[in-house]
């Protein structure tokens, strides 16, 4: 008996569990088209590449997912065997709701495990080769985006005319650079040679300009400065190339929970970077206690909601998953600006999700209905 219910139960909720997966991360994807768009079209970057950075964020969006994907599951699972009456069927056969929920644990203890390995070890690993494919877009789209002869924009906000380009060795000569990448100032640079120079650590391309002159155009001067240099570096960083997805500080999503410790030991200071790495060291356990969390208050939900079947459900667990992320949003910035510790704020989801399950699962197996419940179950007229 007890191996039949484990089976019948778990084979509700995985298919709805998978679908639900796919859907949030088509969905996160969708939100990105236009960006991915651009990348393609102005970018010139290969369809290959794209869905190789696709690749890398799937981490992210499965750690962002699984809370809610979780929930999801088990609530339209049992709320399909409520409108079935499978759960009174259940009931009168002796089988309480405690022992429906043993499933439902094994479940949400697996989902536990897939988060944490997420977050341990699959979130940093495809953040950092995120960034790192970027910048190989950025050196490359460097390379093929200086012409010769041609006026050429490779990067935001600085063009280029250059005589000669060897892209082998990647010197330039004769070289005319329009640097307008801050609002107010506008740097002209003439050059006899110019070679680009990579820093992959640094995530920096250097342009080396060798016997030249700068004109220097100011809005806030009234005449322009005129200054010469017999070398003169110009550093581009990945946010002049890709604004909104890179950086030159090592960011803490990149970090490994030991990189992050390492990290902490050496960071005594109180301020807002040093917040954000408790915050996300702290998230590669909270979160995956609320996929268990979100997993186990599915049942007590899904089990009173009748009448109004899958879109309920849905709608429901879309809700709780708001609430939950809106806190969670919410004392994350709180967390930062150190108002509170990131050590205790970050636990305060987790610790409403909690009370929130034992209530519901106490009341349920209790037979108490509460007014969302019966809100929820009325049918119309």
């Amino acid at each position: 008996m007890k191996i039949t219910l484990w089976k019948h139960i778990l084979n509700e909720i995985w298919p709805t569990f998978a679908a639900s997966m796919f859907i949030f991360v088509f969905l996160i994807v969708a939100t990105r088209i236009l960006s991915i768009t651009e990348m393609i079209v102005v970018r010139g970057v290969s369809a290959k590449l794209v869905m190789m950075m696709m690749v890398y964020l799937l981490p992210d969006i499965i750690t962002f997912a699984l809370p809610a994907t979780a929930l999801m599951a088990v609530v339209i699972s049992f709320l399909r065997l409520s409108a079935d009456s499978e759960i009174i069927a259940l009931k009168a056969s002796g089988v309480s709701l405690y022992q429906m929920l043993q499933p439902v644990f094994v479940f949400s203890t697996i989902g536990l495990i897939i988060a944490l390995l997420v977050g341990f070890f699959a979130a940093p690993w495809g953040n950092r080769s995120f960034k790192d494919l970027l910048f190989n877009i950025a050196q490359s789209n460097a390379d093929a985006g200086i012409k010769e002869r041609v006026f050429s924009q490779p990067f935001d906000g600085v063009v280029f005319y250059i005589k000669r380009f060897s892209s082998q060795e990647r010197v330039m000569e004769d070289v005319f650079v329009v640097d307008r990448r801050e609002t107010k100032i506008t740097n002209t640079i003439i050059a006899e040679k110019a070679g680009l120079f990579v820093h992959p650590e640094q995530r920096i391309l250097t342009l080396h300009f060798v016997n030249g002159t700068i004109f220097v155009s100011s809005e806030e001067q009234a005449s322009d400065r005129i200054i010469s240099f017999s070398t003169y570096d110009l550093h581009i960083d990945l946010k002049e190339f890709m604004k909104s997805m890179a950086s030159r500080q090592r960011r803490p999503m990149e970090m490994t929970a030991g990189e992050l410790l390492e990290e902490l030991k050496h960071n005594t200071k109180n301020d807002k970077f040093r917040n954000k790495m408790v915050i996300k060291l702290m998230e590669k356990v909270t979160i995956p206690i609320a996929v268990f969390l979100m997993g186990v208050i599915g049942v007590p939900l899904g089990a009173h909601i009748r009448g109004r079947g899958r879109p309920a459900g849905i709608g429901l667990s879309l809700g709780v998953f708001l609430v939950y992320y809106l806190f969670l949003a919410g004392m994350n910035s709180i967390c930062e600006t150190g108002k509170v510790s990131p050590f205790l704020g970050v636990w305060a989801p987790n610790l409403f999700l909690l009370i929130s399950c034992i209530y519901l699962i106490r009341q349920v197996a209790r037979e108490r209905s509460m007014n969302l419940f019966q809100l929820l179950s009325r049918r119309p007229g």
